[in-house]
């Protein structure tokens, strides 16, 4: 074999692979979303607000967020919770706009509800939170991102989860709360539908594993604290902690009823800056913890294979451009690795009909339509394939590590009932 060849056997072999491990992972999810689609009128009832709640503590980390954060705060305060067991905590890091004073007005009017810490120098989310766990005082943490706006039985519906003992984390759903207002938004919107009413819980389903997101979820403070808080170091803090509670084996669960909803980036740049810092930190803590299978179970090699994510992008991007080569250019593939390449195909349209189905379904009312953006979807992976090949090249170059906020703007253009 050529050295070309040998480089696409094993681009081949390890997308196929990629893709025959994932396949049903989706099919369990899709299958489960359409059995809850079936359930017609057996909708799950509201928690109850009655009975021996435990005390939660809301962290609100929070920079230069005037647009959005008294948004969030109003959402906060029309939680179905008791109001006398929960906290609201911000940490502000030095914000340069008017985040500060928005905030105080809250605490004005609540001061025994909300508490704000101020702080002069900004480190990123993970100090910001470690500085909020030693202020906490309840049993259980919720974490909310500036720009939420979760439903109002949030709380209520992940203290239902928490009455099992194993569970030490629940992560919820989160919806695109400016969907409609231009062609990424919806797509990123259909990308997290089909992520959490589809994968994520087919994963959950399966018992594999399941990772934080770092907004609209909940942990025990104690597990928290017993494993030192949250890595400072760290540009993904959510998958390094998940990781962290995996390894020790405590269970993550993922909670499609509690959701919240969220601003997605309207601009590409917006997206290249928030993707490139959180795949850079993905692939960081991929290799830090690179040796999990040290004690083989089904939830710890899962966990390898999904710190593999970005790098199996990178590999699609070769794959993709190995295409174009034998497409375009007079290179020829043997016998072998043309067998290969034509069954990869037919599996990657698979997973995109699999994909195509839960469109359909994740909206309502649903939508055949919505398997026209199938060519955008694709489109869009490989943007993000093309980011994690950057946020490669940051690591390899060893640019400096740096915390960088997605700016928000709080526009809402979305139907409620959309998702």
């Amino acid at each position: 074999m050529t050295l070309l060849s040998l480089i696409s056997f094993f681009v081949f072999c390890v997308l196929y692979a990629w893709t025959l491990y994932n396949m049903p992972i989706l099919a369990v999810g899709l299958k489960h979303l359409l059995r809850k689609l079936r359930k017609k009128g057996n909708k799950e009832a509201k928690p109850s607000s009655q009975g021996n709640l435990p005390f939660i503590s809301i962290l609100v980390p929070v920079k230069d967020e005037e647009r959005v954060v008294g948004r969030l705060l109003d959402a906060l305060l029309r939680l179905d919770y008791p109001k006398e067991r929960s906290e609201i905590i911000i940490v502000e890091d030095g914000s340069k706009d008017k985040t500060v004073e928005i905030c105080q007005k809250y605490v004005d009017q609540h001061s025994s509800h909300i508490k704000l810490f101020h702080r002069e120098t900004s480190n990123g989310k993970p100090t910001a939170l470690n500085y909020a766990l030693k202020k906490a005082k309840g049993e259980i943490l919720a974490l909310f991102d500036a720009d939420c706006v979760p439903n109002s039985d949030v709380l209520l519906r992940a203290v239902k989860c928490f009455k099992d003992p194993s569970t030490a984390a629940v992560q919820g759903g989160t919806s695109s709360i400016n969907a409609n207002e231009n062609m990424l938004t919806r797509l990123i919107s259909y990308e997290e539908a089909v992520a959490f009413r589809t994968y994520a819980l087919g994963r959950n389903v399966l018992n594999l594993f399941v990772y934080l997101i770092g907004s609209c979820c909940f942990l025990r403070r104690d597990i928290v604290e017993k494993l030192g808080g949250w890595d400072e170091g760290s540009l993904c803090e959510d998958l390094e902690i998940s990781i962290r509670l995996t390894k020790e084996g405590y269970l993550i669960r993922y909670e499609p009823e509690i959701q919240s909803w969220q601003e997605s980036p309207a601009k590409l740049g917006a997206l290249i800056k928030q993707r490139a810092r959180c795949l850079r930190g993905h692939m960081e803590t991929a290799l830090k913890y690179g040796k999990l299978i040290t004690n083989v179970n089904k939830k710890s090699l899962d966990t390898e294979v999904t710190l593999l994510t970005p790098f199996i992008q990178i590999m699609g991007l070769l794959g993709y451009l190995m295409a174009l080569a034998t497409s375009f250019f007079s290179i020829r593939l043997d016998y072998t690795l043309s067998i290969l390449g034509q069954t990869l195909l037919i599996l990657t349209m698979t997973a995109l009909l699999m994909i195509g189905i839960a469109l359909i379904y994740v909206t309502k009312p649903c939508k055949m339509t919505n398997l026209l953006w199938l060519p955008f979807v694709f489109a869009y992976w490989l943007i993000e394939n093309l980011i994690a090949l950057y946020a490669l090249l940051q690591i390899v170059l060893r640019r400096p590590k740096k915390w960088t906020k997605t700016t928000k703007t709080g526009t809402v253009n979305y139907d409620r009932e959309q998702f």
